[in-house]
């Protein structure tokens, strides 16, 4: 058996579209040689204005306007696909994506994957009108499904849980096409080191509750603001937090941990992620599909902030439902479920358990194994149909992202 050359189609729109992508490919140079992924970003095969459109447009909304986001995260999942709008987004669309389909021939892959509904689109119209013949897979990367991510002719679907998967059979997604795999995450979730190891790289006391606290968030203000607002806090417990690339904010945290000597670890951009969540019993984040993803696999309870009307609020309710987070949405909100938190260890720990009964580290592996059987079985054609036009299938620029 031939090794497959798998192809991978993201958008860099928000991180967690380009963190799947590169969870599988990740996960595919631990599989043995059976398939070779290769990982693409769109916005490098489109105009300079269409790549400034369609990410700073949309990065800028979600920070400075997250009310509108909101609205028109909601008015494009009801949008007819026969629209005037839609039919000009199409045009706008294909206009601006010629050098894709010409990097996608080129490459000539045995199956691709996209981690973003944009490719998926646009390599739907290819399949239909016979310029592509290989499979095109859909992994949907939040805890929801907008219709942006629908379309003809794809020869699989993965789905986070069984509600996504619900969703996808009423929008006319063949069942058989439907694969309830999780969203993938690093291969390193899966490996992280014991806790008592994993504390001692970092000078943290394994015995101590630690909370982590993930990037800045709308409505609880700057970091070391959050951070010493934490700290004023009865308990014997100790901070991760985390800055990212934000220098003002570390340089910020580093002087708040001077003055706490022994009690916050303030750290910027990292690649050990899974080993400061192994140090924690609590993270404070933004519930992005991907971060909540590796919170699960980690089993860690969440604090979700301020989320985003859309996907992330979508995110967020599931979160809630299911009893492995709870939410605020501003600094006392915060700061009252902390306090709850840490004067009912028994709560944490429930919710801890029914995290790691989420959790689906092997999401990745899921999805690979769904694709290489469906290359190996049929390398020179994709099904026809299978999935019959769904009303507004193919919907508004400004969707779930």
């Amino acid at each position: 058996m031939t090794q497959k050359k798998i192809l991978l189609l993201s958008v860099s729109a928000g991180a967690g579209h380009m963190r799947a992508a590169q969870a599988i490919e990740a996960h595919s140079k631990l599989a043995g040689g059976a398939a070779v992924a290769t990982h693409l970003d769109v916005m490098n095969y489109v105009t300079a204005g269409f790549r400034k459109l369609y990410t700073d447009f949309y990065i800028k909304l979600v920070n400075k306007a997250p009310a509108l986001w909101g609205y028109l995260y909601h008015i494009t999942n009801e949008a007819q696909a026969d629209s005037s709008m839609q039919r000009l987004r199409r045009g706008v669309e294909r206009l601006n994506t010629r050098a894709l389909l010409r990097e996608v021939e080129a490459f000539k892959p045995d199956a691709i994957i996209c981690t973003h509904f944009l490719p998926a689109e646009i390599l739907s119209r290819a399949l239909r009108q016979g310029q592509l013949s290989c499979p095109v897979w859909v992994q949907v990367t939040d805890f929801d499904l907008h219709r942006m991510w629908v379309h003809e002719h794809m020869s699989g679907y993965f789905a986070a849980n069984d509600e996504v998967a619900f969703r996808m059979r009423d929008q006319g997604i063949d069942q058989a096409r439907i694969h309830v795999t999780g969203i993938p995450i690093m291969p390193a979730f899966a490996q992280a080191p014991p806790r008592e190891q994993a504390a001692a790289a970092f000078g943290l006391d394994p015995r101590r509750t630690t909370i982590l606290l993930m990037g800045g968030g709308a409505g609880l203000g700057s970091l070391d603001t959050v951070a010493a607002r934490l700290l004023a806090l009865d308990g014997d417990f100790q901070l991760i937090v985390l800055a990212g690339k934000n220098a003002a904010a570390l340089a910020a945290l580093q002087q708040l941990a001077a003055r706490h000597p022994g009690r916050l670890l303030a750290q910027g951009f990292t690649n050990e992620v899974e080993r400061l969540m192994a140090c924690a019993d609590l993270v404070i984040t933004k519930p992005g599909g991907l971060t909540t993803s590796e919170c699960l696999a980690m089993g860690l309870p969440m604090i979700v902030n301020s989320p985003i009307p859309g996907q992330e609020e979508r995110n967020a309710d599931y979160l809630l439902e299911q009893g492995v987070a709870l939410k605020a949405f501003d600094g006392v909100t915060l700061e009252y479920r902390v306090r709850h938190l840490l004067a009912h260890p028994a709560k944490l720990a429930e919710m801890r358990a029914k995290a790691v009964a989420l959790g689906r580290a092997g999401a990745a592996d899921a999805v690979l194994a769904h694709v290489l059987a469906g290359a190996n079985a049929a390398t020179d054609a994709v099904p026809a149909g299978g999935l019959g036009p769904a009303p507004g299938a193919a919907v508004g620029v400004a969707a779930a992202a």
